[in-house]
């Protein structure tokens, strides 16, 4: 017998069934021409919401009734804290505590359903609260008529309504979770706000929540609930529930007082017998991608954020204001000067207002659009260093502040990047979570991962150096043998290290405190991936920029990654036959591979992913883990199936990414794939939350990106894609350390402490990162990761992204890659199709980076288009291992590009 079901029956013994729920005494049905709606009979809290004709259901009910004890939050409760004028202390008042059958009002007209809240608060509320479900026009209403009942004025300093939808993962089947489960994320947006609701298949139509009146989202709070009982509340098979909250004013002067709030907290005071009224509607938008239109047709001010909301100061944003009933009464930033704006006529389409978004401040920053109707729209923003120059203090924070150099070491780790922790400035050289310390996971690989990929994006002398050293001593020969790729290099094992000072202020008595031999397993497929990608990195340092290399050759470097993914794929290690985050990278490794003609290792690779690729086309959900559900399997899943040309497989992939990565007005959000549990295995502060802009960004991002290439009409891959990709950049702080995500909690928002996983982040941000030039139906001319610096006769960009590697042109569907050298200006001509280039030996803004002997050009044809069969240069240039050399004298090389 489950506890709840043990707990329901002592509740009747000794009389307190009026306690709980109510389900044991039905429901009441409605339906609207959009719904079809059940609420709990007793506390008319919603227990069913299911689209017109269709049998998914937003709202757990297959779940109530391990729910259905007080303290549980459900649709349709309400929260508050409330005092009288002149008082300092809040009464609070929260429908879940105390849990009372209420008496249904009588209802007419619209009204589905109406309650006075008295029996479920406390006496001393100080408000009365009537909750009415309303059918508005097809869309149901949750509404809260919210009266002063005192003789005096009350304040209402915080008012929440709980939401509650099936996120519930746990003891369902991959087929059950897929099917019947969703994710919601909020747009904190004032009065613009909103909160999706997607189905995890990605393809089902979401619900979209909305204000009713002026019910703003100006916070979203977490809300706690007993855990210890199925299904588990605040776990990694349930993440838990939120509340999206009108006021915020009591939790900002108490809970909240240390952090700053997403927006300014408000409080509204009631006169005594004054009535208003606070509340949401729910909507269907007809695909996941139609979230924005259905928001404009509902009359709600639209954002849209070119590339996005995560700006490096060297870099123009575009950003595009949509409202129906109000134009733009007055714009305001906090903090003041963070943000400069100008209107723009880019819009295209009635209805549009374009302003150009000059960066000036790191860090994060608010936008706030006032319009006529005195409404509020906040849009989040986050300014970082230029981003070339994010990079570079990245890759010197690595490898000097990171940089862990005692040959005393007894656990082989030097000279090694290990982990840091930025609260004490000092790298962290022991933890209890052996991976951490130990250099593999991804928790303990992140530090050296980032330190080779940015060699791969912008190779440096110095960093090189130490990383040469790292891989020849440590990276071969400590981490990985010929065994395989060990799961740490550091265990809690005192008798073998007697004269090692463990900690004695650690618990060592966790299961992550492994011994020796579980340590140095090497039966976890995702170590290789990052060993893999080590290599793979340094072979491009030294295929490409000789000069740089002095221990190894670059036969040697990528002969170290195919025999890694030989290792892998022997059969002998677990979950290599599921999606590993970051393998994309193997997808590059085997265009090298053939390339360079190295054709039985490329043989060899390609064999070892079509097997796998073999058992995921016989699967219809191939994203498994070492978890219950994950959003890590995607990546690879579709890399691979994308390459063996299984459309059926790689879509159903990039759905179920559309499903958990939105595309939201604010940079923490935009482009954040659903992580909440790692913060448990390599944060600081270990807590189930979710979390923003872990590596889940930087990943997922990548099968968007691929796929918009392939389809460069689909824009909205590109939006979502593109903001993925730009997070790993928030995670670095100004002097180069990189975080491994941000806590979103009201209480917290903070980046964490440890740079623990943040390495496969960077990773992906590494591969995918670009400038793409696009000519959008509403905005004409746009360059994610670019300034458009003229649109007549050509369309000329300054190539700002940090990598500066990839260019894509999407209306002639080709990419242009540089294996050496940066990409500084790309001028397109859309009427001949010429395209001219110029490269530098060094990316602009980062001075400390390698010079190019000359540029390395490889163009590829991603997406067919009419008329046109791809891109050659004008003149003759030698080539080697399918790339275009283009000599670069006094730092620069030019090349004129034509139709092939």
């Amino acid at each position: 017998m489950r506890p709840l079901e043990t707990f329901s029956l002592l509740a009747s013994f000794f009389g307190l069934a009026s306690a709980q729920l109510g389900l044991s005494d039905g429901f009441v049905n409605f339906t609207t021409s959009t719904f079809s709606v059940q609420l709990v009979k007793d506390s008319q809290t919603l227990y069913s919401l299911r689209p017109s004709g269709s049998s998914f259901d937003f709202v757990p009910g297959d779940e109530m009734a391990a729910r259905e004890a007080n303290g549980h939050y459900h649709l349709g409760d309400i929260t508050f804290r409330a005092r009288k004028v002149g008082s300092t202390a809040w009464v609070t008042g929260d429908t879940s505590t105390t849990r009372r059958k209420l008496t249904p009002l009588p209802v007419s007209g619209t009204t589905l359903a109406a309650a006075n809240l008295a029996p479920t608060l406390p006496s001393s509320s100080l408000l009365n609260i009537t909750r009415r479900w309303v059918n508005n026009n097809g869309q149901l209403q949750l509404l809260f008529d919210v009266t002063n009942s005192q003789t005096s004025a009350v304040e209402i300093g915080s008012l929440g309504a709980p939401l509650e939808f099936n996120n519930i993962f746990t003891d369902r089947t991959a087929a059950d979770t897929n099917t019947k489960c969703s994710l919601f994320d909020p747009y904190i947006g004032q009065d613009a706000g909103f909160v999706q609701v997607t189905p995890l298949l990605g393809t089902l139509p979401p619900l979209v929540v909305i204000p009713v009146g002026k019910s703003p989202l100006e916070g979203w709070r977490f809300l706690p609930e007993s855990t210890s009982a199925a299904p588990f509340y605040q776990s990694q098979t349930f993440e838990g529930l939120y509340e999206w909250q009108f006021h915020t004013l009591a939790w900002a002067q108490n809970e909240w007082s240390s952090v700053t709030p997403w927006n300014a907290a408000t409080s509204f005071t009631l006169q005594p017998g004054q009535t208003r009224t606070y509340g949401i509607e729910f909507r269907m938008a007809p695909s996941i991608r139609g979230i924005e239109s259905t928001l404009q047709s509902a009359n709600r001010p639209v954002a849209v954020g070119l590339p996005g909301y995560i700006l490096p100061v060297d870099q123009v944003g575009k950003l595009f204001l949509h409202n129906n009933l109000a134009s733009v009464q007055s714009i305001s930033v906090v903090p003041s000067g963070a943000l400069t704006w100008s209107n723009n006529s880019d819009a295209k389409t009635s209805g549009w207002v374009g302003l150009n978004i000059t960066p000036h401040t790191w860090g994060r920053v608010r936008l706030s659009i006032t319009y006529s109707d005195g409404s509020l729209q906040t849009v989040h923003y986050y300014v970082t260093h230029g981003a070339t120059q994010a990079i570079a203090d990245l890759g010197n924070f690595l490898t000097t502040s990171q940089w862990f150099n005692v040959s005393s070491d007894p656990f082989k780790r030097s000279p090694s990047v290990i982990s840091y922790d930025r609260e004490v400035n000092a790298v962290v050289k022991d933890d209890p979570r052996a991976w951490i310390p130990g250099l593999s996971d991804e928790a303990g690989a992140g530090s050296w991962l980032a330190a080779t990929m940015k060699q791969y994006a912008q190779p440096n002398a110095a960093e090189v150096a130490k990383l040469e050293q790292f891989v020849g001593t440590v990276l071969w020969g400590s981490i990985q043998n010929s065994d395989g790729a060990s799961m740490s290099v550091y265990f809690y094992q005192p008798t073998l290290l007697p004269s090692y000072p463990y900690p004695t202020s650690i618990n060592w008595g966790n299961w992550w405190s492994w011994n020796q031999a579980a340590s140095f397993a090497t039966d976890r497929a995702y170590d290789y991936i990052h060993v893999a990608a080590a290599y793979w990195a340094m072979y491009r340092v030294a295929r490409n920029y000789p000069s740089l290399v002095r221990t190894h050759d670059w036969r040697w470097y990528i002969n170290q990654a195919v025999l890694t993914v030989s290792s892998l794929t022997t059969g002998r290690v677990g979950f290599a036959s599921v999606g590993l985050m970051g393998e994309t990278v193997l997808t590059f490794l085997l265009d090298d591979l053939k390339r360079e003609g190295l054709t039985a290792n490329a043989t060899l690779v390609e064999g070892a992913m079509q097997s796998r690729a073999k058992i995921w086309a016989g699967q219809r959900y191939p994203y498994g883990s070492e978890m219950a559900w994950d959003s890590t399997g995607q990546e690879g899943v579709y890399a691979w199936t994308k390459h063996f040309n299984d459309s059926v497989t790689s879509t159903n992939a990039l759905n179920s990414i559309i499903a958990y990565q939105p595309l939201i007005p604010h940079w923490g959000y935009n482009g954040n794939a659903r992580r909440y549990w790692d913060n448990i295995y390599g944060g600081k502060l270990q807590r189930i939350e979710r979390q923003i802009h872990h590596y889940g960004s930087g990943l997922n991002a990548l099968p968007l990106i691929t796929e918009f290439e392939s389809s460069p009409s689909d824009i909205f891959l590109l939006r979502v894609g593109f903001g993925g990709l730009s997070g790993p950049l928030s995670n670095i702080d100004q002097g180069g350390f990189a975080a491994a995500s941000f806590h979103s909690f009201a209480d917290t928002l903070k980046w964490d402490g440890y740079s623990g996983d943040y390495g496969p982040n960077f990773s992906g941000h590494t591969m995918g990162m670009g400038t793409f030039i696009i000519n959008h139906p509403d905005f004409g001319w746009q360059a994610f990761g670019g300034n458009v610096i003229s649109t007549s006769p050509t369309v000329q960009v300054q190539v700002k992204d940090s990598i500066r590697r990839r260019v894509y042109i999407a209306p002639l569907g080709t990419l242009l890659t540089l294996d050496a050298g940066a990409f500084s200006t790309v001028a397109f001509n859309p009427s001949t199709r010429q395209v001219d280039v110029t490269i530098t030996a060094v990316p602009d803004g980062a001075s400390v980076a390698a010079a190019a002997p000359n540029g390395r050009l490889v163009i590829q044809q991603k997406a067919s288009v009419s008329g046109f069969n791809g891109l050659k240069p004008s003149t003759t240039l030698s080539t080697d291992a399918g790339a275009f050399v283009i000599p670069i004298s006094s730092g620069q090389g030019k090349v004129t590009l034509v139709p092939a």
